[in-house]
């Protein structure tokens, strides 16, 4: 066992820190002011500068060609040290780190003396006899911990054990299981004390533990660590000092959301009964749609399992299409583009070994190879024998990209779904090329799903230049977020599940990943009962992947008229998310930008209330919106915390309530109960029935004017690049309080939007306008609301809902709508 005791050499290297121990090298690199790298080796030297995750560096990468379209090159901080006797002191703007000589130990401070980081001294790192290496981190009983990437159990995961590794877990328990199907080496802490929040990523993809204070040893202080089965410890440290900045530096680091079309915040059908039919699969899928529109429906495209590539044999054999089911696959996309619905077909890269294109691909060495780099390696996979594609080797990424194209993107198809891409190989020892530097697959295994979203990206693209690219993956790595959509896997039909698979989707939300979502209605197990179907339902439509999809287990197809007495609740949610579709696709823009996730906790909004330390299951939509769904069997009220720091109005009703209390709400089967959030601002669209061919004309803006506040709505055509090139229209809306009432609409951009009314809701709870002027035009106030439907421009105040409702013709500049709340004198007149 080897173990860094005390320093014996420093050197300073002008933008980085050389620093020997007894046992280990380190160096320390500041990337910016909001970033420090630290990183160690127990080997003779580094090994070469070689990631696929990260897309800040401040050295040279092996990677840096292949990554040259998204990585970012900068110029490290120079730093002097000081020696200051027992340990050195490197000043940096924001951070003090300390690095104590003698035992060593790593700890980093702000500039308030808050300690944000500090190593256990005597066990700050370790390598052990099998060449696991270690680093332990000082815990504190004031600390959360928050992230982990896709993890069950609760949001905060103190005194949890996780393991970091990529399966299959089909029917998993949402709040047991462990691992699944992602494997994100990052998290966040939340000192409740000094309210301070700092990250660690570990850019390192061996398999790893991380133990958040499950072991305890009197010893030694109270600490938590990570384990990492082999490579080095090469760990960042991110500052906060609020979770929304520690999540946006990690984007930075690691990559932010990638937009795709548009289309894909849409109801996407799924379900794998379909092409598990003999023939006329393509039928069944039209009918599909069809009955969607029969049903007031919106749909937007359909997930394709596996099925359709089944062979004489019924295993699946990627880009074989069957045309028993699909007879012409060509002009069965083009017919479903009729409809107004993309195809997403499902790819696995493990080929069986009977696969017709299996020797094509072992003669151009594209599959990973067994220890002796000579032969594919071979292991179980579904359907027998397999061996898995490199996408390390650029010969298995061009052999990919080819059959890709040919199979399927040729056909009109932009949208592509990876899944079964867990790489679950028990030859750890097995050879990846990873770019002529040879490696086992033991170091780069959860790195494969990543590499594989990164072809589909490139193949599309390749293809259609001009169109955005909707890959989805179920696996996947540190920066996934960059390539794909995600979801949670084949999750398990229960009340369980609909409850857990939102804190699994809020972790991933803390862990850079804003755009996924859950199988709706559950993936594994009997047909839902009609009242945990609605509920699922109701629940899904928040998530920024609205897709049912179902492999039931009693001969049965999870569709959403499958309950014809419960289809008027389904109906209604559906709709409800196409209503909130300019919304969503704001906060998309805002995840592909800044990082920000879709879905909240509530701690990510409100850090400053400790009562929301630990919430799990109710979350805010964007900053807006706090929804708090009915996660039980049979319940007719619904206890919800209101953080403390805002008031908050009943989206049905708008009944105001203060922040920091519980209130108890009466609830039905068609109940969703959501609270706006003072100062909130909800861009809405009454009209969109299919993303893809509906044109919105009236924009429906929802706005609480009690506090000052700011959005960016975001528009652009929804499915091509030229937004790269200035072709969208965002528009600041901003809601000022320092001389009145104003709402300032601010657009930047070329885009010409097909907004040609603007409805907005003004919540005024405590007293009606008494005028409203559009710049500096007095708009006519109705005192019928008949009239005012009727009239092109003009206001009318709804006395139930407490809300001014303003109509007037969009204007495609800067304005101001100002709203005078001085009180009328009746009397005295």
């Amino acid at each position: 066992m080897k173990v860094s005791r005390k320093i014996v050499k420093i050197e300073n290297h002008h933008t980085y820190l050389d620093i020997e121990t007894d046992a280990g090298k380190y160096r320390l690199i500041l990337l910016n002011d909001d970033i420090v790298r630290i990183r160690c080796t127990f080997a003779a030297e580094f090994k070469p500068e070689a990631s696929y995750a990260l897309v800040l560096t401040a050295w040279q990468d092996h990677m840096d060609e292949l990554l040259q379209g998204e990585r970012k090159r900068v110029e490290a901080i120079a730093v002097a040290y000081q020696d200051c006797d027992t340990y050195i002191l490197w000043a940096a703007k924001k951070l003090n780190i300390k690095i104590h000589k003698n035992p060593f130990a790593i700890e980093i401070s702000d500039k308030n003396g808050n300690i944000l980081h500090s190593d256990l001294q005597e066990k700050a790192s370790v390598q052990d006899d099998l060449g696991r290496i270690y680093h332990y981190s000082c815990m504190d009983d004031d600390d959360y911990f928050y992230g982990f990437g896709e993890k069950a159990g609760v949001l905060n995961k103190k005194k949890r054990r996780m393991r970091m590794h990529n399966v299959d877990t089909l029917g998993y328990d949402s709040e047991l299981t462990d691992p699944l199907y992602k494997h994100i080496p990052f998290y966040i802490k939340l000192n409740s004390k000094n309210n301070i929040a700092s990250g660690l990523f570990y850019n390192n993809s061996y398999d790893s533990v991380f133990d958040m204070g499950c072991e305890r040893s009197g010893y030694w202080n109270t600490y938590s660590y990570f384990c990492a089965d082999g490579g080095e410890l090469d760990v960042f440290f991110i500052c906060g000092p609020k979770i929304k900045d520690v999540i946006k530096n990690y984007t930075d680091l690691t990559g932010k959301t990638i937009l795709p079309a548009k289309y894909s915040l849409g109801y996407m059908g799924s379900t794998m009964y379909y092409t598990e039919l003999d023939v006329s699969a393509d039928k069944a899928i039209l009918q599909f749609l069809d009955k969607c529109k029969e049903e007031e429906i919106p749909c937007d495209g359909f997930f394709l399992s596996s099925g359709y590539t089944a062979g004489a044999d019924g295993k699946r054999y990627v880009f074989n299409w069957n045309y028993d089911r699909f007879t012409n696959p060509q002009g069965f996309v083009e017919e479903m583009k009729e409809k107004g619905a993309a195809l997403a077909p499902n790819i696995k890269p493990g080929m069986l070994t009977t696969h017709p294109l299996y020797k094509e691909f072992a003669a151009a060495g594209a599959y990973i190879k067994d220890d002796s780099d000579e032969k594919p390696q071979t292991d179980r996979y579904w359907g027998g024998q397999a061996s898995f594609v490199d996408f390390t080797n650029p010969k298995g990424r061009e052999l990919w990209k080819k059959h890709l194209q040919e199979a399927i993107v040729s056909l009109g198809i932009t949208s592509i779904w990876n899944d079964n891409n867990e790489y679950e190989m028990n030859d750890l020892a097995s050879i990846c090329h990873y770019e002529g530097l040879k490696e086992n697959v033991s170091a780069l295994r959860p790195l494969m799903p990543n590499l594989m979203a990164f072809m589909a990206k490139e193949t599309v693209l390749e293809t259609y230049p001009n169109i955005r690219p909707y890959i989805v993956s179920r696996a996947g790595f540190a920066g996934i977020q960059r390539y794909a959509q995600t979801w949670a896997g084949d999750n398990n039909t229960s009340w369980k599940s609909l409850k857990f698979n939102i804190p699994v989707i809020l972790g991933m939300g803390l862990s850079g990943v804003a755009n996924q979502g859950c199988d709706i209605g559950g993936f594994f197990g009997p047909a839902p009962e009609p009242e945990l179907f609605v509920r699922w339902i109701q629940n899904g439509i928040f998530q920024p992947r609205f897709s049912i999809h179902s492999c039931n287990t009693d001969n049965t197809v999870t569709e959403p008229w499958m309950f014809p007495s419960y289809t008027k609740y389904i109906k209604a949610a559906i709709q409800l998310r196409y209503r909130l579709v300019p919304y969503l696709y704001s906060l998309l823009v805002e995840a592909a930008t800044e990082g920000s996730p879709i879905m909240r906790p509530l701690i990510y909004e409100f850090q400053d209330d400790h009562n929301v330390l630990e919430e799990s299951f109710d979350f805010m939509l964007g900053s807006s919106l706090l929804i708090a769904n009915i996660l039980d069997k049979g319940a007719k009220t619904r206890q919800v915390y209101l953080p403390a720091g805002a008031e908050w109005f009943d989206w049905y009703t708008k009944k105001r309530y203060e922040g920091g209390q519980i209130i108890e709400v009466e609830v039905s089967l068609g109940s969703i109960p959501m609270f706006i959030r003072s100062g909130a601002i909800i861009p809405m669209s009454e009209e969109l029935t299919n993303i893809h061919k509906a044109v919105g004309e009236t924009l429906h803006l929802l706005v609480e004017v009690s506090s000052e506040a700011e959005f960016s709505l975001y528009e652009d055509d929804g499915i091509t690049n030229h937004y790269k090139h200035g072709d969208y229209l965002k528009t600041k809306v901003n809601i000022n309080k320092s001389n009145g009432t104003k709402i300032t609409f601010t657009p930047e951009g070329s885009f010409l939007t097909p907004v040609k009314v603007v409805q907005l809701d003004l919540i005024c709870h405590d007293i009606a306008p008494i005028q409203i002027r559009l710049q500096d035009r007095k708009l006519s106030m109705f005192l019928n609301q008949r009239e005012w439907q009727a009239s092109t421009a003009g206001w009318y105040y709804d006395m139930e809902q407490k809300t001014a409702k303003i109509k007037y013709s969009n204007i495609n500049a800067t304005y101001t709508i100002h709203a005078d709340f001085a009180v009328k004198d009746l009397i005295s007149v």
